[in-house]
């Protein structure tokens, strides 16, 4: 057996992580994820978060364990919402993949494939579980990365006949479907930038923003519709108007992190909602301990902050990809 100390670490690029896995793929290692969860068979604390005054954006720090397959990860995040002056995207993400026993560190990966694919499984994930079975409309509130993601990710659970696409701006929509229309030939993506024509009638709503404010009004919320929430994961963010949470059953990924920083954090912290509502997290949902959707009129909810699991549950793959395909360096960090 080759020594630990004479191992060499893989370094993944962004584009080393391009196409490891299909969307099929990130789909079922984010269930799985949810349902360890659901299981109690991981150890992870709430994202931690560092905003300075005066850099708009935030950091993230997100470590986490899972029990099967055995693994651990953490992912350092940087928001930086000024970025585009100086060239760079408004987002930046490293994971490291690292061994439990030893804590060697097994990769170091670009984690913002990998993070776009894994978000939009995550709504893809509460789609397959909580929409309703013959849903065939879906609407994309946002253009960014996490679209994309969503896109490729909810592509693979429902035959949708239909994608609406919403931004404020004519021209990210237009970016948005010059890209994403020739992989979908199958999909009529029909953009818009009135937001209440692309939600309305939809069966899958699905929010990518980082509103501090509602933006998805509940008068356009019909009955049997189920709504993912991706985009709140900090106090005072909010993309749906309250009213839609007190009609609906509503699901979380990890009620601790929600509660400070979901799309319940605002209605909890005005009264408009308690925690009662709460029907519970999704995790519980997959392994059968929980009831999802109750009726076909039933509206759901899933907020979604994003969990430090998605990470450890897709990464030991995404790095067994990368070895066979022969991408990325290895680089030895220990020396002899």
């Amino acid at each position: 057996m080759e020594s630990w100390r004479n191992r060499k670490t893989l370094i993944l690029g962004r584009t080393d992580m391009i196409g490891l896995l299909t969307p099929a793929e990130y789909n079922d290692r984010v269930e799985h994820a949810f349902r360890m969860h659901g299981l109690g068979r991981v150890y992870m604390e709430p994202k931690g978060h560092i905003v300075l005054d005066r850099y708009p954006g935030e950091f993230e720090v997100m470590p986490s364990y899972i029990e099967e397959p055995e693994a651990a990860a953490c992912k350092w995040v940087s928001i930086r919402e000024n970025n585009a002056k100086y060239g760079l995207p408004a987002v930046f993400s490293i994971l490291i993949y690292t061994d439990p026993e030893t804590g060697f560190p097994l990769a170091i990966c670009d984690g913002s494939h990998h993070t776009l694919m894994r978000t939009g499984a995550s709504a893809a994930v509460s789609a397959k579980w909580l929409a309703r079975k013959d849903s065939t409309v879906l609407a994309i509130a946002g253009t960014g990365s996490v679209a994309k993601g969503t896109l490729a990710t909810c592509d693979a659970v429902f035959p949708f006949r239909e994608v609406r696409v919403w931004s404020r701006t004519k021209e990210s929509l237009d970016r948005f479907v010059a890209e994403e229309q020739p992989l979908y030939p199958h999909l009529d993506l029909k953009p818009s930038t009135e937001l209440e024509q692309v939600v309305r009638g939809a069966d899958v709503v699905v929010t990518g923003t980082h509103a501090r404010g509602w933006i998805v009004d509940n008068g356009w919320i019909d009955p049997g519709t189920h709504l993912a929430a991706l985009g709140a994961d900090l106090s005072g963010e909010q993309e749906l108007d309250p009213r839609i949470l007190q009609r609906a059953r509503v699901f979380v990924d990890d009620i601790r992190q929600c509660i400070p920083d979901g799309e319940i954090n605002v209605p909890l912290s005005e009264g408009l909602i308690t925690e009662d509502h709460i029907a519970g997290e999704i995790g519980k949902v997959i392994c059968g301990e929980l009831e999802g959707r109750q009726s076909d009129e039933q509206i759901t909810v899933f907020d979604s902050t994003g969990i430090a699991l998605q990470d450890s549950a897709t990464v030991p793959l995404e790095v067994e990809r990368a070895r066979a395909s022969g991408v990325g360096i290895e680089k030895k960090m220990i020396s002899t």
